[in-house]
């Protein structure tokens, strides 16, 4: 549970009715099972602006009659609006509080969606994932803010490690979801499906309790945000495990960019097949992000992951660029994914644990990180041959990504017990 001191213009007994209230959330067993899983499906959203339409991107390319630049574009604009959307979202939930925010980001997505629907050009369609992404960032980072709310330390690691391992089944389900959707239906049905989704998000909604009471809300300036934003980039401890998780996390997007394209065009795969094939590789995830917990400290995972990342990403470059085997391609990948996992669940953790007195600003830097790397990466992996621009992008990223691996082993563990 959260272990709190008065703020200022906290008073003792709004402090001890705040105590009471985490105390109570913590403690009901019925809305905890509630609470992750409704944390899993806001989260998810996230997930699937991206991976649930991937499988459509080289369709896309036809019937828009763009090139597959221009495509990624769309996944790139999505980022864009994740990270945009939780930078401005964090420090007004910090506010007016959680649920506010993920009502009214919740109804934008489901207007970007259906507006993209009736999109007739590329071009139209990426201004519309621009606001899509916008609205999946309300409950992208408020799955991570809401349980700095209420845990910290250990409790926080494996509550954030629980929403992790079962959010696995997203990326898992969604290019497979996607992938019949839009072989059956087309790119729009796709859209269709994403909207009826967050329709029953923000109906389920309704059962949310609010985990920041007007006590704990700021009350001043609202350009003391920008003061927030500026204590946590100051802060070294922090922003180190923030550029780790994002150096890492842009990888996993080069990744999303690329498969599509490698899988179908280069390997024939149908976007079926596809979607089942990039399926079966998250779950290598999701098993990466479960397993980070059985390391003590816990920090231990993420350098082991790096380890692993390296040698996966350094086998996946040379199968890129001589191989050229789909088993081979798949091995690999399923390495990188597994490593990811273990990184992506230890620097969550680490990272809002060091911000966690800034929650909002704190998820909203960490969600930040990883999108502008992303949203960089994804059309490059589309330039020129796409496996060397890939296998370019994979060791680039990886190699930063251990120069970060190596500062943060360097840090003291705070998460030991």
């Amino acid at each position: 549970m959260t272990h709190t001191t008065p703020s200022d213009g906290l008073d003792t007994k709004d402090f001890v009715q705040e105590s009471k209230m985490t105390e109570k959330l913590s403690a009901d067993p019925h809305y905890f099972i509630f609470l992750v899983v409704y944390l899993v499906l806001i989260s998810a959203l996230g997930s699937f602006v991206n991976d649930m339409y991937t499988p459509s991107l080289p369709a896309m390319c036809k019937f828009f009659g763009c090139s597959v630049s221009m495509a990624q574009m769309g996944l790139t604009s999505g980022m864009i609006g994740l990270a945009f959307g939780q930078l401005l979202l964090g420090p007004i939930s910090d506010r007016i509080g959680r649920m506010p925010v993920l009502y009214a980001s919740l109804a934008l997505f489901i207007v970007a969606a259906i507006v993209s629907i009736f999109s007739n050009s590329i071009h139209f369609f990426n201004i519309c994932r621009f606001f899509q992404g916008i609205g999946a960032s309300g409950g992208y980072f408020l799955a991570r803010t809401i349980p700095a709310d209420i845990y910290s330390g250990r409790n926080l690691a494996k509550l954030m490690a629980l929403i992790g391992g079962i959010n696995g089944v997203a990326p898992a389900s969604a290019p497979v979801i996607g992938g019949l959707t839009s072989d059956h239906y087309g790119w729009k049905g796709v859209f269709i499906l994403l909207t009826i989704f967050a329709v029953v998000i923000l109906i389920l909604g309704s059962g949310m309790k609010e985990t920041l009471s007007p006590a704990h809300r700021s009350r001043g300036k609202w350009t003391e945000a920008i003061n927030g934003y500026r204590v946590l980039l100051g802060k070294s401890h922090f922003m180190i495990h923030v550029t780790f998780k994002g150096l890492a996390l842009g990888l996993l997007f080069a990744y999303i960019s690329a498969t599509p394209f490698i899988l179908q065009k280069t390997y024939g795969l149908t976007q079926t097949q596809y979607g089942l094939v990039i399926g079966l590789n998250a779950i290598f995830t999701a098993a990466g992000s479960m397993i980070a917990l059985k390391f003590h400290p816990l920090k231990k995972a993420a350098s082991i992951g790096t380890v692993i990342l390296l040698a996966g990403v350094a086998g996946e470059a040379i199968a890129l660029y001589t191989i050229h085997s789909l088993w081979i391609f798949e091995i690999f990948a399923v390495i990188i994914l597994f490593a990811l996992g273990l990184i992506f669940s230890t620097t969550n953790t680490l990272a809002m644990n060091e911000g966690r007195e800034k929650a909002g600003e704190a998820s909203s830097i960490l969600g930040l990180a990883g999108y502008v790397v992303g949203a960089c990466v994804s059309p490059l992996v589309g330039i020129g041959n796409i496996l060397h621009s890939t296998a370019i992008c994979f060791i680039v990223l990886a190699v930063l990504t251990a120069i970060f691996s190596f500062l943060s082993s360097r840090i003291a563990p705070d998460l030991n017990k």
